[in-house]
């Protein structure tokens, strides 16, 4: 056994492409050596901004010489079958094996060497591979069949053991020599085989482990804030993307002029973040410091002032722009930037922004007004709405999108809205998916309940659904946003009334059924079992979501307990009863009443059950004793689910266990005589009826 290194050294890979090119490379690896029937102990891959790499341990050294068995004709086939057979298999007639009336052909096929196999492999891989984005180069590129790479691929280096693999793409020959860091190692690096490869990187300056990099840059960035008495903003993102651009990660401490502290700290942390990949720190009041954390390429002489110097320069240019927006954009009214939103068209079929805001102002007003959402002015929701799209317009979220909203909340709040206001025009795209802030402030829940309700009505009416995994419009995370907002803020109120007023229009359905999909999807992604959704969500008749979630959370923690399982147990033994009855009986059988009644032979199933009376005196202590847990049971679950006690009502539920159990264990329910089979399959009816007004409980699982 003996261990194989590979690298595909290349100019710079980026950031963003490196960890799914290692899994990539391991996984073409494998399947290439799987093909060839060689096994591996272990696969490691490894990239850097100029080098992907990989370690298998464990190769042997050839394949095993394998035998193959084919089948060919039955003895006794037309020549003309026997002749193809032999031309395919390579073989003479005399050669096959006869086995129970049919021909078979063995071909015994020799180990290759592992060296072989890979040098086989390596070109393959490198054609194969699944870049996002490639690029051909030099004089062969105008060609379409020329070698494609992230960027031009410059060396590979290919030892088995201690020796070279030996193959040859495009003019690039391997071998076991490789570059280290591009300024503080110059001439090439010979490898003596996979063993010494990460330690004579490392003395190079190269270190090419990905984890050991974002640890440096973590831990050094850290370090760096607090040696200034500062807290770093911790960011992995940009330890990711940071640990992708350098080889030898170096973190700087640096600083910005105070004055650009006026400026939102949104603005000044995106700028660092996104076109610098600066971190940004916090003094120990948690307040935005003017200090960013850098991470050079290189060790310096002179401990990175240089770089710092220049960084700094950089990001005082940046934020100069970021300033310049700021003030600009707070010379102009929200009120006649919002002017401006009848030039930006929301969609084609849907009319200009404008026309959406138009919409968004008559919802949440409508959403106060019903009592909705309490806690607002009706005025204050209007106004939100009539505002919470008018920094589209502005220069600072032209530059920066991501802040969309946020700055409108700045400018609102500058130009004297009230708090309520700036609020809502600033938080009202949240939540944005799965697992965002879900707002709680009144005007908020409004004008963000308001916005992704007309976006999902409009678009629905419009014929623009999401079908099958393509939302180009996120309709599935606006339903989830708009859920989560009823759901967390415990808004009351019935599902088709807001689609009404959301003037959805034909698509009406078709929206509720979108809708109630996804919250068995949020619902299900939030543990809780998706049969018991469908047991209360079957009953029908319901659409306030707030209650029907009540109702499921309650049923999943009754059903969970041996009550509620051996409650469920006995459902589903009754339903197994009534459905080896007869057709009228299954059907016609009415719950039973207390009382005395004589049974002719003649009665039908329905009279039986709609007239049937019986004392005490005529029924068993089982009998009996359901009948009168019933009578008990189901007035007070009634009255529980009348004012939503839906624990309550699972607790009245509860005392039925005990007299059902019993009832199964002393009493045949279908009886030879059609009085007593009727009486006692009413019992059973009215147990059903009892259970299903909580839940649909032949929906439930177990």
């Amino acid at each position: 056994m003996t261990d194989f290194l590979l690298e595909l050294r290349s100019e710079e890979i980026p950031a963003r492409m490196q960890v799914k090119a290692k899994e990539d490379l391991a996984r073409l690896f494998n399947d290439a050596l799987a093909k060839a029937g060689l096994a591996v102990a272990s696969v490691e891959t490894f990239a850097t901004p100029r080098r992907l790499a990989l370690i298998a341990t464990g190769l042997p050294l050839a394949t095993d010489a394998v035998s193959e068995e084919t089948k060919g004709p039955k003895v006794g086939a037309p020549p003309q079958a026997m002749e193809g057979f032999l031309r395919k298999a390579g073989l003479s007639q005399d050669q096959l094996i006869e086995r129970d009336g049919v021909y078979y052909a063995l071909v015994e096929k020799a180990g290759r060497q592992t060296a072989d196999v890979l040098a086989e492999a390596i070109p393959a891989i490198i054609r194969a591979f699944p870049w996002p984005k490639s690029q051909r180069w030099g004089a062969a590129s105008i060609s379409t069949e020329s070698l494609r790479w992230v960027r031009p691929l410059q060396g590979i280096v290919a030892l088995l053991g201690d020796d070279v693999v030996y193959c040859e793409i495009e003019g690039i020959v391997s071998g076991a020599e490789t570059m280290g860091h591009r300024f503080h190692h110059s001439g090439a690096i010979t490898i003596g085989n996979a063993g010494d490869y990460v330690e004579k990187l490392r003395a190079a300056h190269v270190l090419v482990h990905f984890s050991e990099r974002c640890r440096i840059i973590r831990d050094g960035a850290k370090a760096a804030a607090e040696a200034a008495g500062l807290n770093l903003v911790e960011d992995e993102g940009l330890v990711i993307e940071n640990a992708g651009l350098t080889e030898w990660p170096v973190p700087m401490l640096g600083r910005f002029d105070p004055a650009f502290l006026d400026v939102p700290q949104e603005v000044i942390q995106l700028t660092a973040r996104v076109n610098q990949k600066y971190f940004v720190c916090n003094d120990k009041a948690g307040k935005l410091a003017n200090a960013f954390v850098c991470t050079a390429n290189i060790d310096a002489h002179d401990n990175g002032a240089a770089i710092v110097a220049g960084n700094e320069k950089v990001l005082a240019a940046r934020l100069s722009d970021a300033k310049f927006f700021w003030e600009q954009d707070l010379k102009v009214p929200l009120d006649s930037q919002a002017q401006k939103l009848a030039q930006i068209t929301f969609h084609e079929k849907l009319g200009s922004v404008a026309n959406k805001v138009e919409r968004v102002e008559k919802l949440a007003r409508w959403l106060v007004d019903e009592g909705i959402v309490k806690g607002a002015t009706a005025d204050a929701a209007e106004r939100a709405a009539r505002l919470c799209k008018a920094d589209l317009v502005t220069g600072m979220v032209g530059e920066f999108p991501e802040l969309q909203g946020i700055m409108g909340g700045y400018y609102a709040r500058a130009q004297g809205e009230s708090d309520a206001v700036a609020d809502a025009i600033r938080d009202h795209y949240k939540p944005v998916g799965q697992g965002d802030d879900v707002p709680n402030a009144a005007v908020t829940v409004a004008v963000s309940l308001a916005d992704k309700l007309d976006t999902l009505a409009q678009f629905f009416a419009a014929g623009m659904p999401p079908t099958g995994s393509k939302d180009p419009f996120a309709l599935r995370r606006a339903a989830i946003g708009f859920l989560s907002l009823l759901l967390q803020n415990d808004l009351r109120c019935s599902l088709k009334d807001m689609l009404v007023a959301s003037e959805a229009g034909g698509s009406f359905d078709t929206l509720e059924e979108f809708l109630i999909d996804r919250l068995k999807v949020q619902q299900r992604e939030a543990g809780v079992r998706h049969d018991l959704i469908d047991a209360v969500f079957s009953l029908g008749g319901e659409d306030d979501l707030v209650r029907l979630l009540a109702r499921v959370k309650a049923l999943q923690a009754y059903i969970t307990t041996a009550e509620g399982a051996n409650l469920l147990a006995a459902y589903k033994r009754a339903a197994n009863i009534f459905k080896q009855a007869d057709g009228a009986e299954k059907t016609s059988v009415a719950p039973a009443q207390a009382g005395a009644h004589h049974v002719s032979q003649s009665e039908t199933t329905d009279e039986i059950g709609s007239s049937l009376r019986w004392s005490d005196a005529d029924l068993g202590s089982e009998e009996s004793a359901l009948r009168n847990a019933l009578d008990a049971a189901e007035p007070k679950a009634t009255a529980a689910l009348s004012v939503e006690d839906f624990e309550g009502a699972m607790a009245a539920l509860a005392t039925l266990r005990a007299p059902i159990d019993a009832f199964f264990e002393a009493v045949m329910v279908n009886d030879p005589d059609p009085a007593k089979r009727a009486f006692r399959l009413g019992l059973l009816a009215r147990f059903r009826v009892a259970v299903t007004q909580v839940a649909d409980f032949s929906k439930i699982e177990g």
